[in-house]
């Protein structure tokens, strides 16, 4: 069967599926979107993704499309017909279809809401954990609000292309002060030479990553020592493990900064200890 997707109220196959011309989210990145892991068919850290949905949506004033419960059944029920049970599922909302203004259109303009499902192979998602990857560095260039989820990624998109150009997988930002901000798609962390595991803190104009989130419980619960303060690239080459972590990558190690090895430049038993309790904690609580 094709894939099949959900925009604003259809259901239709993936090919077919289109938004109007005058879409806000296409002509002005006027919306905001989430990624949910799928393991097993449901969604992994739900609350932590409605609830930045939600707040990211407040903070542009663009109205829910409905209520949490019926949003979960368009999620559910878009799964459900691709058929997918390890993946991950894609949701936009933007302000809707308006004349292009850049200031907002009437309160009563009805959001636009887009559902994709996509399948990821676990096995070579692994295969990969186990290998570690690479980032390269670029100086922070984005907007003063990475706070909010937005689909307006062109530096992201930018950082991405140069970090394959160079044979890594992502790209972390480094702002004014040398200090690292965040992946291009995701959460940065080292561990440090104390064996402290530590990312930036999310007052620092990142991203609130659900999968961060759930990560720093998951410490806690296992009397690890965490730190949210940020390191420099340097600090990263000469930790003892660097991971990344996102909706995507889940928990990722890293094996080189810059061409330069993280360590002994192979992957730590610390980032894939916290890979395997992170995997098991959203598979149990996934809905």
């Amino acid at each position: 069967m094709g894939r099949i997707a959900y925009v604003n109220g259809r259901f239709s196959r993936h090919a077919d599926a289109v938004v109007h011309i005058e879409d806000r989210g296409y002509q002005l990145a006027d919306a905001v979107y989430e990624v949910w892991s799928l393991f097993d068919g449901k969604l992994a850290d739900p609350e932590g993704h409605f609830a930045r949905l939600e707040r990211s949506l407040g903070e542009l004033k663009i109205a829910m499309p409905m209520s949490r419960r019926a949003l979960t059944m368009v999620l559910k029920e878009t799964v459900r017909q691709n058929r997918i049970r390890e993946g991950m599922v894609y949701l936009q909302v933007g302000r809707g279809v308006a004349p292009r203004d850049h200031a907002f259109p009437h309160p009563d303009t009805p959001p636009s809401i887009v559902v994709t499902v996509k399948a990821v192979d676990r096995v070579a998602t692994e295969a990969k954990a186990a290998k570690g990857v690479s980032v390269i560095t670029l100086p922070e260039n984005r907007w003063g609000r990475c706070d909010i989820k937005t689909v307006g990624l062109l530096p992201n998109a930018m950082a991405k292309q140069a970090a394959k150009e160079r044979g890594a997988a992502e790209a972390w930002f480094v702002d004014e002060m040398g200090l690292v901000t965040e992946g291009a798609s995701s959460n940065a962390w080292i561990v440090d030479a104390d064996g402290t595991v530590r990312t930036r803190a999310t007052n620092a104009n990142i991203l609130r990553g659900v999968t961060r989130y759930s990560l720093l419980d998951i410490l806690r619960e296992q009397g690890m020592k965490v730190d949210e303060r940020p390191f420099t690239p340097d600090e990263a080459k000469a930790a003892k493990e660097a991971f990344i972590t996102g909706a995507g990558a889940l928990v990722l190690p890293v094996v080189a900064v810059d061409g330069a090895p993280v360590g002994d430049g192979t992957v730590g038993p610390v980032a894939m200890k916290l890979r395997s309790l992170y995997i098991e904690r959203a598979r149990a609580t996934a809905i």
